[in-house]
């Protein structure tokens, strides 16, 4: 039996969290089309018959000034340092390589794991390219493999298990075989709502925004067919203007937020919802250690 943890590391948006979900076949992680959409070590966890990997999703390696940027890079070089094995992923595209990847590429070297580079999103890329590409790539650290994939559509993630499994340590499962993540159910609906904020709003919105489940509450669950679970939520910014972006004209978007939440909360937990969310404004949250707690960014 072979059981470990494998980091999935990498620059923002190079398709972390949908490798992360693919590779479960269930979302698990949220995703968006903005950069740092992943804020903390997200645990989840394959099982096959001979092995079981606990992967983890991290925030993207990237230049962090302070507050919550850098606790997210801190968390992601954290969870480097505690796997087993690491993915590094890159998107397929031109093989010139910008100073900010390099840089990632250099902290990923200084953990000294065992690593696979992983070639994401080889959908969008002509196949003659791919070469050119690898070849770019294969001396600039001793990778363990080099693997090409598409996490959007599938293609080429099957072997990716098989690939990763011959480095990782011998030993006992670490999780019962039913278990699939370590977050709560709380956790993952806040995530949930802050992925249609993300989805919703523009500019620096998304990245002064967080959401606290102050209720969840689960005493109609087992009612009926479905059940009911009520959540309150807070949406927290940092200014006036975002509150007034958030809710939109007449409420329109934060209506359009919740409505589009709910969709997703309601597959999560195969029950019904009535969600109710407010925002409020938290001067600063993101730069200072009251307001990353309050956020839940901090023990």
């Amino acid at each position: 039996m072979k059981a470990g943890f494998v980091a999935i590391v990498g620059r923002p948006n190079v398709g972390k969290s949908t490798l992360l979900n693919r590779l479960l076949g269930q979302k698990l992680a949220i995703v968006s089309p903005k950069p740092q959409t992943t804020r903390g070590r997200i645990l989840g966890i394959v099982n096959r018959p001979a092995a079981q990997a606990a992967f983890l999703d991290t925030p993207g390696l990237h230049t962090a000034k302070g507050g919550l940027n850098a606790r997210m890079v801190q968390q992601a070089l954290q969870t480097l340092s505690d796997a087993d094995v690491a993915l590094f992923l890159i998107e397929a595209g031109s093989p010139a390589i910008d100073s900010a990847t390099r840089k990632a590429l250099s902290q990923v070297t200084a953990a000294r794991k065992p690593t696979l580079l992983v070639i994401n999103k080889i959908d969008a890329l002509p196949r003659t390219a791919l070469l050119p590409l690898i070849d770019r790539w294969k001396d600039l650290h001793a990778w363990t493999e080099i693997y090409p994939l598409s996490a959007l559509t599938g293609e080429n993630v099957d072997g990716l298990f098989d690939a990763l499994l011959k480095y990782l340590p011998e030993g006992e499962p670490m999780f019962p075989a039913g278990q699939w993540t370590d977050l709560s159910e709380r956790d993952l609906c806040a995530e949930l709502i802050r992925e249609q904020i993300l989805r919703q709003t523009e500019k620096e919105v998304p990245y002064s925004t967080a959401v606290v489940v102050e209720e969840f509450d689960e005493s109609e669950r087992a009612v009926g067919p479905r059940g009911l679970v009520r959540i309150t939520a807070s949406v927290l910014v940092e200014r006036d203007s975002q509150k007034a972006i958030v809710i939109g004209k007449r409420g329109a978007r934060l209506k359009e937020i919740g409505t589009r939440a709910r969709v997703e909360i309601e597959r999560l937990l195969g029950a019904k919802l009535f969600l109710q969310l407010h925002v409020r404004v938290e001067p600063g949250w993101t730069q200072s250690a009251k307001g990353l707690r309050r956020a839940g960014y901090e023990e």
